[in-house]
């Protein structure tokens, strides 16, 4: 049985992107998906996409021959937002603490995921807050208690995503913890055209370094 897993958050229908499916688009010759796992394996033992059934075809094809067991979620009901997607996932988890991470974060560090399990060892949660804004989809949670929290939220018709954190014994990751085992753009994400030629520029930039 897994000791950490990722659960990648995929289930969105990238409209800030266009037609296109963001999970499975190229980013400097790379799925951006394929990008996530890649970054997060080092850390985790398996990995389960949480994702829509008609993306499982071309998301299994762009993570073939990863190095971890890949797992699927699929949504029961889909477009019910990130919340949803991540009691789906977190449910499909056998390892007791899941990473919970979007798909369009290309720049997570596997050095702070690590300590982001370190962090949530005793507890339910590990959440980063590096400014105001906690991030809930980067983030640490005992599987079974953050999947509770979340359909509890969904049920009384909660929709902002940090409300099941007040369910759950949560220690907070704070800016300083960032910088010592991270770097902030570990948050960074991808949303629009624009975005990926952004990141696609630091990819290759940092790649010829």
């Amino acid at each position: 049985m897994p000791e950490r897993t990722a659960v990648v958050l995929a289930g969105g229908r990238s409209t800030r992107f266009g037609d296109a499916d963001k999970a499975v688009a190229d980013l400097a010759g790379t799925p951006m998906i394929r990008r996530v796992v890649d970054r997060v394996a080092p850390a985790v033992d398996a990995v389960v996409i949480n994702c829509r059934g008609a993306q499982v075809p071309a998301i299994r094809e762009a993570l073939a021959g990863v190095a971890v067991p890949v797992a699927f979620a699929e949504d029961d009901y889909p477009d019910e937002g990130p919340m949803a997607g991540m009691a789906t996932g977190l449910r499909a988890v056998e390892s007791e603490y899941a990473f919970v991470v979007a798909c369009d974060m290309p720049f997570v560090e596997a050095d702070f995921v690590a300590h982001l399990f370190e962090r949530a060892a005793g507890h339910d949660a590990a959440v980063p807050r590096p400014e105001q804004w906690f991030e809930t989809t980067h983030a640490v949670y005992r599987a079974p208690a953050m999947a509770d929290a979340c359909e509890a939220a969904l049920s009384a018709g909660e929709e902002r995503i940090v409300a099941p954190l007040f369910d759950l014994d949560f220690v907070v990751v704070d800016a300083a913890a960032v910088r010592e085992h991270g770097h902030p753009r570990t948050f960074e994400n991808c949303n629009t055209r624009a975005d990926f030629v952004d990141a696609e520029r630091r990819l290759e930039e940092s790649s010829s370094d």
